[in-house]
């Protein structure tokens, strides 16, 4: 059987998260490989690269909460809200202090209407906002929904500001830097950004990228289950999981009560398929994983 499963590595900084695949895809081929979740040039931390039947996992592992370190520097501002864009300093901001900082940060945990930066791979009429945005013509994103599970002020020296960040998918750290400036009258630019987790993915576990080789890459593969445990789990038999993999519905209680997603795994634990409700007491494959 082809090689499956998940790859967590630390993506350094100045590299893109395409690199990065094109690095692993040149090690796996004829395999696939893609990434769950793109981080900037600029950022570093944690990528999951999946490999074989496991890109079909992708969507499940970007549904994952992930955990950010953030620095920003206050009185400051940027077409691209980072320091990669055009800093220009504020005359004579204000000086927030750390206790205004924190109580902030807490105003912006919740479920929050987020406006995207311009610069972002959002698109606007079927092109990409960034693309608009650098040929000069004005971009305004409307504000979406985000969930921010948790802000905290980690280091303050000003204008230096670093702040621990949990959030939901489809949140851009540099914005809530952003709001959180705006809130204090002042403005401010991320200058670093380190993406610490996304799920059970550690940035304590992730591999340097360049560690990988040839020889050793499937000594770093993680196992596909890895992708959706958070989905209630049922153990199927040898005969239903030939049924599944035909495309068939099987007779199982729900492992779970108003569950839409099951992974299914077979007697050794390991992820067959990922199941749903067919009504009447019927389970039936969503995507099937080769056995």
């Amino acid at each position: 059987m082809a090689p499956c499963g998940l790859l967590n590595l630390n993506k350094p900084v100045g590299m893109t998260s395409r690199q990065v695949v094109n690095r692993i895809q040149r090690l796996v081929r004829p395999a696939k490989a893609g990434h769950a979740g793109t981080l900037d040039p600029l950022a570093g931390g944690v990528l999951v690269v999946c490999v074989g039947a496991a890109t079909r996992l992708i969507e499940y592992i970007q549904r994952m909460p992930k955990g950010y370190t953030g620095t920003f520097l206050l009185g400051r501002h940027s077409p691209t809200e980072d320091i990669e864009g055009d800093v220009a300093e504020l005359d004579n901001p204000p000086v927030p202090t750390r206790d205004q900082l924190a109580a902030t940060a807490r105003s912006l945990v919740g479920r929050i209407e987020q406006r995207p930066p311009a610069f972002s791979a959002l698109k606007v009429d079927g092109r990409r906002a960034y693309k608009l945005a650098r040929s000069g013509k004005p971009v305004e994103l409307k504000p979406r929904p985000v969930t921010v599970h948790r802000i905290e002020v980690e280091v303050y020296e000003y204008p230096e500001l670093t702040l621990r960040i949990e959030c939901g998918s489809g949140t851009y750290i540099r914005s809530l830097g952003r709001d959180l400036a705006e809130s204090l009258g002042t403005a401010a630019v991320m200058s670093a950004l380190v993406r610490t987790s996304i799920g059970s993915f550690r940035i304590e576990d992730a591999t340097d990228p360049g560690h990988v080789t040839k020889a050793n890459w499937t000594d770093h593969l993680l196992p596909p289950l890895r992708a959706v445990e958070s989905l209630p789990r049922v153990e199927l038999s040898p005969e239903e999981i030939r049924q599944i993999s035909r495309g068939m519905a099987i007779s199982r209680e729900m492992p779970a009560a108003g569950a839409e997603e099951i992974a299914a795994v077979n007697p050794t634990g390991q992820l067959v398929a990922i199941l749903t409700p067919r009504g009447r007491g019927l389970m039936g494959p969503k995507r099937n994983l080769p056995q």
